[in-house]
Order: structure tokens, then sequence, then C-alpha cells
């Protein structure tokens, strides 16, 4: 039986309630057709008339006889009518008293209460046998209201009343859920800040001085392909939390980042707004890796310091490797401001930020005059760059330990998705354009690196087709 909208699922064996279900065929009490309303319409014209026929007679003193027996049928029909409205409504509001007791029921289950489960299936079971007395009279003409208006305005109210009590219990089902729902949700919560707090330390112990176990194991004569992935990823953590911190920054000096982003890549229609922080992965890794081919990393003045003959500059390389791969970035800055690396590291953040940028931050140039004067500043944020340029410094030294050259590449916007030299950063852009049939290159995120036959995958963002950007 269904009324409304609202579904209750049986989920235990009830011996009573199966018994008086089966009992009770719902053919047997589906409601008669409805009175025919021309009937209806009759006798109350009929009625109409005989008040029109009185008035009338009062008023011109003369009157047309009608038959008594004629007005007893037509009152005989209108009381019949009005007990059989009263009997259907008796059937309904039967029938949602059921519903709304076997609702209360289902509701006992979960979680279970013997002592409601019993007077719920109690509930059920006298209504069951209102429904079948219901039946008996129906069977037996025995469907006599007195009085048929009184029995049919209590048969709408109990109706009235069963469906308040199904909407209440359907309710009180829904806010548990909700509050089942809300645990989990603070559960998940207290389990991503306990993960992040987690990764947090794992990082300060790889930034921490010491020596680092998983670069322990690099040897110079056995430098190979998956020491520098390894070293790579190591490099990429860091761009990443630089990326989450520049982006902090913005948004609390009141950036528009969507014009941001969009200045950096114009005309990029991106899928999620959490991947506009792609295009400002693109751009640091663009600046930061700018120069990588070069020995030098295209700082002039590093080329005093680099040994002419090929084998000892790799050994070179390897050293300052193995030097620079455990250190506190800051305190080695301090303790070596003419090194290569801070000659690095000066270069980079005099051209990575502009003067309008590190004002809009901070309010002022002071970082970067004490920049610029060989000084090293203990800003946060100075300290996120410092961390960064060190990894990327650490695999540029790597790279160049090799016999063989390492190169960095570029993926141009528009191009075609190769799998032997790209990878996409978003699973979800990925699926999009394998669903349209065509991938397409809108920008590199992170270049690619190849030496000797080894290729590194570069990492792109994709878009599908011709229609979400411009070439």
């Amino acid at each position: 039986m269904q009324q409304g909208t609202t579904t209750f699922n049986r989920s235990s064996t009830l011996t009573h309630t199966e018994y008086y279900f089966q009992e009770i065929s719902m053919d047997s009490i589906r409601p008669s057709p409805a009175p025919n309303r021309s009937r209806i319409s009759k006798t109350f014209r009929k009625v109409i008339s005989l008040k029109t026929y009185n008035k009338n007679y009062s008023n011109h003193g003369f009157c047309l006889p009608i038959s008594q027996e004629k007005f007893r049928e037509n009152a005989e029909e209108a009381m019949e009518e009005s007990k059989n409205r009263a009997f259907l409504a008796k059937i309904f509001a039967n029938v949602s008293a059921i519903k709304a007791a076997y609702a209360e029921l289902q509701m006992a289950q979960f979680p279970y209460n013997n002592d409601a489960v019993q007077s719920a299936d109690q509930a059920v079971v006298d209504e069951l046998k209102s429904l079948s007395e219901l039946k008996r009279r129906f069977l037996k003409k025995q469907i006599d209201s007195s009085p048929p208006h009184v029995t049919l305005m209590l048969a709408e109210i109990q109706e009235q009343q069963s469906l308040m009590k199904t909407y209440e219990i359907t309710m009180k089902k829904m806010q548990s859920e909700i509050e089942n729902k809300e645990r989990k949700i603070s559960a998940i919560k207290e389990q991503l800040k306990e993960i992040n707090q987690n990764n947090r330390a794992m990082e300060k112990k790889m930034n921490a001085s010491g020596s680092f176990s998983i670069f322990d194991s690099v040897k110079f004569s056995d430098v190979n392909p998956r020491d520098f992935v390894l070293v790579l990823h190591y490099a990429l953590r860091s761009v990443r939390n630089f990326v989450k911190f520049l982006i902090r920054e913005m948004e609390s000096a009141n950036w528009d980042i969507e014009a941001a982003a969009n200045a950096i890549h114009p005309e990029i229609v991106f899928r999620n707004r959490h991947h506009r922080a792609f295009s400002f992965e693109s751009f640091v890794c663009r600046e930061i890796f700018a120069g990588f081919n070069n020995p030098t990393f295209c700082v002039r003045e590093n080329d005093q310091f680099l040994p002419g003959e090929k084998y000892q500059r790799r050994v070179f390389f390897f050293e300052q490797f193995k030097k620079m791969r455990s250190v506190n970035v800051i305190n080695f800055l301090k303790q070596n401001p003419n090194s290569l690396f801070a000659k690095f590291l000066k270069s980079k953040y005099l051209q990575f930020v502009h003067p309008k940028m590190e004002f809009s931050f901070a309010g002022n140039l002071n970082q970067r005059k004490m920049v610029n004067a060989g000084e090293y500043p203990e800003t946060e944020f100075f300290k996120v760059f410092a961390e960064m340029s060190r990894r990327v410094w650490l695999l540029h030294c790597l790279a160049f330990s090799f016999e063989h050259e390492v190169g960095v590449f570029q993926v141009k916007q528009n191009s075609k998705f190769s799998e032997v030299y790209m990878e996409s950063v978003a699973d979800d852009v990925f699926a999009a354009a394998a669903a349209a049939g065509d991938f397409r290159v809108a920008f590199t995120v992170v270049p690619g690196f190849k030496f000797n036959h080894t290729v590194v995958q570069s990492q792109v963002y994709l878009f599908p087709g011709k229609s979400t950007a411009k070439s």
C-alpha cells in the first residue's frame, strides 16, 4: 500500500502482521466506483425545485402537488450517498493508520528497541483487524454510519493525523541519517587533520639538518635515472608547497585569483576551480627551471667556479649534491653567503618575485633589499622559496653528475598528447579528453627531462578537442 511518495522497507519478519496481510485481500476492499455525480446533481436539483415551488406558492397562493413517494426516494438516495462517502473515508483513514503504524515499526528496528517493536507490531495488527472488520461489514452490506456527516468528518481527521504521524516519523528518520553523516564527516575531518599533521611532521624531518637516508644511497659511480626521478619528486613536493603558500598570500592580499591565473595562461577554461593552481604551478616551474640545461644555471658569476674538464665537472657537481642534500637552507646561506647556491638563489628570487608582488604581500620591499645586499630574511615566504630553490639546485647538481647531458623540455600549447613524453596532471580532464577522442595540451605544468635513451615525462594540463583553448 502506498500513499504519497514515502516508502518504508521491511527488514524483519513479523508473524502477526504477515498473518493479517494474508487474511485481507486488498482487492476485496478496493473502494467501489465513485457514486454517479449525475444522481447527486439530480437530487439537489429536485430539492431546489421543491424550495422554489414552496416559495412561489406562498407568494402567489397556488402550488402543484408532488408525489410523497418520489420525495422519499430522493431522500433515501441522498442518505445512501452520504453513507457510502463516510464508509470510504473510514477505509482510507484505516489504510493511512496502517501505514503510520508500519512506519513506526520500521523506525523501532533501527536501532532495535524490543518494546517499541512489540508495541508497533500490535498497532499494525489492530489496524489490520479494523480493516478486516470494514471488509466484513462491506460484504454483509452493513455500512450504516450515523450520522454520516459526523462519521465522514471524524474519518478525515483520523486520516490527516495518520499522515502527520507518518511525516513526523520520516522526518525523524531523515534527521537521524543527517546526524550520522555529520558524525562521519567530523570523523573524516579529524582523520584528515591528523594526516596533515603527520605530513607536516614528515616534511620538517625531510627539511631538517642531518643525513637524509633516501639520498645517502646515491653514489657517484652509480648515478642512474631512478635517482634522478627520486630527487625530481622531492623537488616537486617543495614546488607545490610554495604554490599553495603563494596562493594563500594572494588571497590574503585580496588578489583576483581567477584573473591572475588567466594572465599566466589566457583563454584556458578549467574544468574545476581548484585546477587554477596548475596555472600557478606552471608559472613557478617555468621560472625556477629556466636555464636548467646550462651548467651555470644561467648565473654568469658561476663560470669561474666550474672546472673545465668534463669528468672533474661531474665530480664537482656531485660533491655539491652531497653537500646540499641535508642542510638547513637558511643556516647554509648565512654560513656560505658567496656560495654557488647563494648566487643562484639571489638571481632566482630577484627574477621571480616582482617588486609589486612583494609590496602587496608585505607592504614594503625590505626582503628584496636584503636579498639584493646578500642578506637572507627569515620570513616564512622567503624560507619556503629558499627550500624550493635548494631542492631544484640539488636536482640540477645531480643532473650534471651524469655522464650524458640532461635536457629539459616544455610542450607547446595545442600539441597532441603523447604518452611517451607527457602525462596528465588531472585524471578527470584526461577522462574528458579521452571521451572527446582528441587529446590537446593546454599548457605544460612541469617540464620533462631527457638524457641518453631515457625520458622523464612532462606533466601537462589537457583539454578535449579544440573548443576549450586557443592556440
